[in-house]
């Protein structure tokens, strides 16, 4: 039995119904900025609980162009998870500002009880992570900046349709940023991103910074970049939007089976699930025992897992410069080498699932 890890083969099987709207845009000519771009903000914005969503050419630039919003620079320094993907770190670079890392939990978000210690006279900006689709404890982690005057923007690339305490992920900070990437459940046919905000402020600076700084065809008011969604991904993502719901209810009982059945078997521990928590399962990852010989085993049996990330980011080459080194972050460099990603998307059967946890109950047996 094959078990992929890929759903956009299922998730696409009928490019029609996108096609048919595809055919529309083209007979208008209307590919920038158009109307399906302004429909999905709107349907977006609606969906996290916020006054405005813009989207934007990736969730890197969604990042990137939050911290030129609230003008973080060189000099600066921005404090993110330990464990994140390189694309938060690499938006901070290229303000010129720099990174300085907090450690993880095993919810795979950064620790909150580590801030207040990170926080520094040049620290401009903090960005909490929330990975696999879990939530960092965001009003803790609001109080702390909210004492020191310092900007939030959610990295929330990872957690569309999750939420705490039922207030969805992007509507925490004063920027929320998400991506539409393929790997991301609300996806489209390449890159793309889009930012939520509820300060009407921010609003402008985004909506011109995305956009060369145009008020208007003619008129330019400050600098900026391109930065758009296209419209022919804004269909795409519009397609994909109406399942939203579907997809991650899905997704959400398969973690819950998992669960449940992965925690007989002594040698995995299941993270902590938060109970304030929605959990979108962009990913789904367990801690295990003998991970390398383990995720062998399943590619053995055609189950596709993968590793997120086995080389800690602190720790790679691109970014000596920060000045870290191995062991700065002990959650995360366990994590490097312990977790492992299964399959859980919403297009795996019962069947599929009961077989890989039935093969890594096998492998643990012998």
């Amino acid at each position: 039995m094959r078990v992929p890890f890929s759903y956009l083969p299922e998730q696409f099987a009928d490019p029609e119904p996108i096609f048919a709207r595809l055919r529309q845009v083209i007979a208008t000519g209307d590919f920038t900025l158009g109307k399906a771009v302004g429909e999905f903000e709107a349907r977006f914005a609606k969906s996290t609980a916020v006054q405005y969503a813009f989207g934007v050419n990736s969730g890197t630039d969604a990042l990137r162009l939050a911290l030129k919003a609230l003008g973080v620079g060189p000099g600066d320094e921005v404090i993110t998870a330990a464990n994140t993907f390189i694309a938060t770190v690499g938006a901070i670079a290229d303000t010129g500002a720099m990174t300085k890392f907090v450690d993880c939990k095993d919810d795979f978000c950064m620790d909150v009880s580590l801030l207040e210690a990170a926080i520094k006279p040049r620290t401009k900006a903090i960005i909490p992570v929330h990975m696999t689709g879990a939530m960092v404890d965001m009003p803790r982690l609001l109080a702390t900046a909210a004492a020191r005057g310092i900007p939030v923007i959610e990295d929330a690339c990872q957690a569309v349709k999750s939420s705490l305490e039922q207030r969805p992920a992007g509507s925490w900070g004063v920027i929320g940023a998400f991506s539409l990437h393929p790997l991301k459940f609300i996806n489209i046919w390449g890159d793309g991103g889009v930012m939520t905000t509820n300060d009407p402020d921010i609003a402008k600076r985004i909506s011109l910074l995305r956009n060369h700084g145009l008020q208007t065809r003619d008129v330019i008011v400050s600098m900026g970049v391109n930065s758009r969604l296209d419209t022919v991904q804004a269909v795409v993502a519009l397609h994909v939007l109406d399942q939203a719901d579907w997809i991650a209810n899905q997704r959400r009982t398969n973690a819950a089976f998992y669960d449940q059945a992965l925690a007989t078997i002594q040698q995995v521990r299941i993270p902590p699930r938060d109970p304030r928590v929605l959990h979108s399962y962009v990913t789904y990852q367990v801690l295990v025992e003998r991970r390398d010989a383990l995720l062998a085993h399943c590619a053995a049996r055609a189950i596709e897992c993968k590793i997120h990330y086995p080389i800690p980011l602190y720790c790679q080459q691109g970014l000596r410069h920060l000045g870290y080194k191995r062991g700065d972050f002990p959650v995360t460099d366990r994590h490097a080498d312990t977790t492992i990603t299964l399959p859980v998307h919403q297009y795996l059967s019962r069947d599929q699932l009961s077989f890989v946890v039935d093969s890594i109950a096998e492998f643990y047996r012998s």
